[in-house]
């Protein structure tokens, strides 16, 4: 080979090595960038006291508030709180640890007068914690919250979930469970709670400059807001809910290596994260994007619905590129 030859030879090979080096400069500072806005995104989303910290907030819990009463030895909901943990969305501790699910509608039909307590117990509460109207939703099983605007309901419906409560968004107002075997010290607290402490934050903590903002984040994509299925779900799926589960599984593993783990719900798959503070940094970047997310321990649970995300491709872009940003900021 004459020493031209080995000249140029030697010259494409240093210059394939620049152009790897070049796209690995690029990729990392393309991720920079994405961490960038993710932080600006979070930004307009929390409550200002936790703009600056929220990556310091811990998972503990202050402990449960006990039930007090008025004259008429009802509830008095509007008088238990005057401080509530961090937000679970901020990275504070959810008000369950495990999801508090709705009545079915068998389980409503066979106790109709005392779901038709619970519900009126609930609406009761809820009406004493916040500025809500909240009544009975003509699906079983739920409590409908009518929210003044749609941003306040994408906020709410986002932070309550993260509480481990269920909630659902229709429109402007959000659903919240109900059930004829909700008891009083528990789960009906549990609701009015989880009401409280979220509608405390965005109507005491948020500053008015940000609606407009929350706004935009929230309404930014066309698609619908991916939710979890539920049996009384209006939009069909074109598979079972077992069956598009699994196949939701099955992509994000194969793009992620995240393996199901944790308890099974109705809509939710639930991805093992192997650590607590994982599992909380994906759900909080999941949340400012278009779909909703929560946690138990180190799982983090994804909404699965055949009908919104028939192939599951929502929920295996969303999850695989945090999932990416999750490892790039050192998790």
């Amino acid at each position: 080979m004459t020493f031209a030859a080995l000249a140029i030879r030697d010259f494409r090979g240093r210059w394939a090595n620049l152009r790897r080096e070049m796209k690995q400069v690029e990729t990392i500072l393309g991720t920079q960038e994405q961490l960038r806005a993710l932080d600006a995104r979070l930004r307009i989303v929390l409550p200002e006291e936790y703009q600056a910290c929220y990556q310091d907030v811990q998972p503990i819990s202050m402990g449960s508030a006990g039930l007090q009463y008025d004259a008429a030895g009802r509830v008095a909901w509007g008088e238990i709180w005057d401080h509530f943990c961090d937000l679970a969305m901020a990275g504070g501790p959810p008000h369950k640890g495990k999801l508090l699910e709705p009545a079915s509608r068998a389980e409503v039909e066979a106790q109709p007068e005392r779901y038709k307590a619970v519900v009126a117990e609930l609406c009761r509460g809820i009406r004493l914690v916040s500025s809500l109207a909240v009544e009975g939703s003509p699906k079983p099983g739920w409590i409908r919250v009518m929210c003044p605007t749609p941003v306040m309901a994408h906020w709410l419906v986002r932070a309550i979930v993260m509480e481990n409560i269920s909630a659902h968004l229709e429109g402007s107002n959000i659903e919240v469970p109900a059930g004829p075997d909700y008891r009083l010290e528990k789960e009906i607290k549990n609701v009015v709670t989880a009401i409280a402490k979220t509608f405390h934050y965005f109507d005491g903590h948020m500053e008015g400059v940000q609606l407009p903002r929350m706004a935009a984040v929230f309404t930014e994509s066309a698609l619908p807001l991916l939710q979890p299925w539920q049996p009384d779900d209006s939009i069909a799926g074109t598979l079972p809910i077992d069956e598009a589960k699994a196949v939701a599984a099955a992509k994000v593993f194969a793009a992620t290596g995240l393996r199901e783990g944790g308890p099974s719900y109705t809509g939710w798959l639930g991805l093992e994260c192997g650590n607590v503070r994982t599992a909380i940094w994906m759900m909080r970047a999941l949340v400012v994007g278009n779909l909703l997310a929560r946690r138990q321990e180190s799982c983090l649970y994804v909404p699965i619905h055949p009908g919104l995300d028939p192939n599951g491709e929502r929920l295996l872009a969303e999850v695989s590129q945090v999932h990416r940003l999750a490892i790039a900021s050192g998790l």
